[in-house]
């Protein structure tokens, strides 16, 4: 799970550490001396990322974008409505998460995040507390299903109902609050599983 994959980055890219990461490994004993460098500048997360638009009628590439196109507001996509992204990342790789696909919803106009995840179907209960818990609503807006087909979940939400969630966001700074949404969630599974 996480632990493993963060064990395998610090042996691969020691160098590389954000905030989030760097937390969670000082918290699990995973540091060094060697590890001691400068945190990252997280608007750097995602240079390397594989960015497409989409059109969401037919799921036909419009364009594949360099990592300038995050910095557009988010906004971008309620005056593209018929257009979806879609980004791979090696920090989204981290954490379990297959690519993550954002557009904006037809019916209410919210900001929608799509994705599979690597977690056990028995986690199930603790994804659920863990999403009731850290978002805004007292309802929030998400489904979550298992597929027995390729044991990924199913994971779409509001990005409207996360902490930190402001209509003048960068798309940037969206897939920021993604990630670290994610994160968290990954980590407190993780814990509750292993208590």
């Amino acid at each position: 799970m996480l632990k493993e994959r963060m064990e395998k980055h610090l042996k691969e890219q020691p160098s590389e550490l954000y905030v989030k990461e760097k937390e969670y490994a000082q918290k699990h004993g995973l540091l060094n001396d060697g590890h001691e460098a400068g945190i990252k500048n997280p608007e750097d997360r995602f240079n390397d990322a594989y960015i497409e638009r989409g059109d969401k009628e037919t799921e036909e590439v419009l364009g594949q974008e360099p990592a300038g196109f995050l910095n557009q507001p988010i906004d971008y996509f309620k005056n593209h409505k018929n257009e979806f992204m879609y980004l791979e990342s090696k920090w989204f790789d981290l954490i379990g998460a297959d690519a993550v696909s954002f557009e904006t919803d037809d019916v209410f106009g919210n900001y929608e995040v799509m994705l599979g995840l690597k977690l056990p179907k028995k986690a199930e209960s603790a994804m659920r507390a863990f999403i009731d818990a850290n978002t805004l609503t007292g309802t929030p807006k998400y489904s979550l299903m298992f597929s027995q087909q390729d044991g990924l979940w199913d994971f779409n939400f509001s990005l409207n109902d996360i902490e930190g969630f402001k209509e003048e966001l960068s798309i940037q700074d969206a897939y920021q609050l993604v990630y670290e949404f994610l994160f968290n969630l990954v980590s407190e599974v993780e814990e509750t599983r292993n208590k």
